[in-house]
């Protein structure tokens, strides 16, 4: 099972948003997920566990070793399929 960490701001509004669509999306296509939110600023701490990071605020990259997809589509709907694929395309 992979592991997705979701941040925004400060890991309530927006990445439950974000965290809901990922969740929905995984089942759709049979891919068993985790997903955990957090605030941006919580991001170094926690990644290590994690498989892949999604988030929805600007982030700098840290010391993260994972890979990082940017959601703000999955807010706004514009691109919103592409970011999805590409989350999904790391967690097949």
């Amino acid at each position: 099972m992979k592991r997705i960490l979701v941040a925004c701001g400060n890991g309530i509004a927006t990445s439950t948003v974000v965290a809901t669509k990922i969740r929905e999306k995984c089942e759709e296509n049979g891919i068993a997920v985790t997903v955990t939110q957090c605030k941006l600023l919580e991001v170094n701490a926690k990644a290590d566990n994690f498989d892949l990071l999604v988030t929805t605020g600007k982030f700098t990259g840290g010391n993260v070793n994972i890979p990082v997809v940017g959601a703000i589509s999955l807010l706004t709907g514009i691109g919103e399929e592409e970011t999805l694929d590409q989350i999904l395309d790391y967690v097949r």
